[in-house]
């Protein structure tokens, strides 16, 4: 049980990453949130490659993918679909819209007005789109890769705290090492390469068991009271404005099953859980404006948090698993 994750997550980062190159962890990452039916949100300046990665990833699986790309004047019907008089009928036909897909890149989500940005809750939740009067249920897998420039604020609108929260992680790719930065421009310099080269490693039944084993992984009383305890002390933090919600508690249990998974192992340790803690936690936490005039980041406050709750000894998470 434990080796097919860790298998089908090295395949994954051998093929993506020749195309997507430095950016091992990230792809991990990803594939770990697909797994345990997350959405991710890339947050990161243009050109890391966070478009060529969310293909290259789709491609890989062999999943269908759409991309939405997100503008001022997007309204929800060219994201959820519409409904259209068919007059040989007499009926109304629904005809989908991009979210019909296994993986759904939605590009530059800042950009898409609050009333766009909603139109995403209903189908990142509860996995279906609601037009008219009638509820039409997505595909299975439905995974969601959204993309947002930190940077630039000219004519974007920030995503509250309720769109934030359906985002299991928030990934930054940074900017790659000088070496991979290298190895980049010798691979793409000559030529572009396409992710359509890629070739699918495994089909739906095979992710579909995948995802049935990491959601097998053993997780001990101590590591889920822990989980617990970590996203607790966020709501009583000094500077904390909004701490985590419990669904946050939810998708860090579910994030570090995966990590486990893609480790090879059959159980959660407390390492696991800090891994992914800042992934999951550092969008769901809102400073006052003091700690933001300071300078101080969610980022650096989840760091704070793993210092300071205690964690419970690895040792028993072996045993007990």
């Amino acid at each position: 049980m434990t080796t097919a994750v860790r298998d089908a997550a090295a395949r994954l980062v051998e093929q993506v990453a020749r195309i997507v190159i430095g950016k091992t962890t990230a792809i991990e990452q990803l594939f770990g949130a697909l797994l345990v039916d997350g959405h991710v949100l890339l947050d990161d300046v243009p050109g890391v490659g966070k478009t060529t990665l969310a293909r290259a990833v789709a491609r890989s699986l062999d999943l269908d993918f759409h991309r939405i790309q997100c503008t001022p004047d997007l309204v929800p019907s060219d994201i959820t679909g519409v409904s259209v008089f068919d007059v040989r009928t007499a009926t109304f036909e629904y005809l989908p819209g991009p979210l019909s897909a296994n993986v759904v890149l939605v590009d530059e989500i800042n950009r898409a007005t609050p009333r766009a940005q909603a139109s995403l809750l209903e189908a990142m939740q509860e996995r279906q789109v609601t037009v008219d009067d009638s509820t039409h249920v997505l595909p299975d897998p439905f995974f969601v890769i959204a993309t947002q420039n930190p940077i630039e604020l000219e004519g974007t609108f920030p995503l509250p705290e309720a769109q934030l929260d359906r985002f299991l992680l928030l990934l930054n790719l940074g900017y790659p090492s000088a070496d991979d930065e290298d190895t980049m421009v010798r691979v793409h310099g000559a030529a572009t390469v396409e992710t359509a080269t890629l070739s699918p490693l495994f089909g739906r039944e095979t992710l579909s068991a995948l995802r049935d084993e990491v959601r097998a992984v053993r997780v001990t009383d101590a590591v889920r009271r822990y989980i617990v305890d970590i996203v607790r002390a966020t709501r009583s933090l000094q500077g904390v404005e909004l701490g985590a919600s419990p669904r946050s508690a939810i998708a860090l249990f579910r994030a570090a099953q995966a990590a486990a998974a893609i480790r090879g192992r059959a159980f959660v340790l407390p390492d696991d859980v800090k891994s992914q803690a800042t992934a999951v936690l550092r969008h769901r936490l809102f400073l006052d404006a003091d700690a933001q005039m300071r300078g101080r980041t969610s980022a650096a406050v989840v760091g704070e948090l793993l210092a300071r709750v205690p964690v419970p000894a690895e040792q028993g998470a072996t045993r007990t698993a």
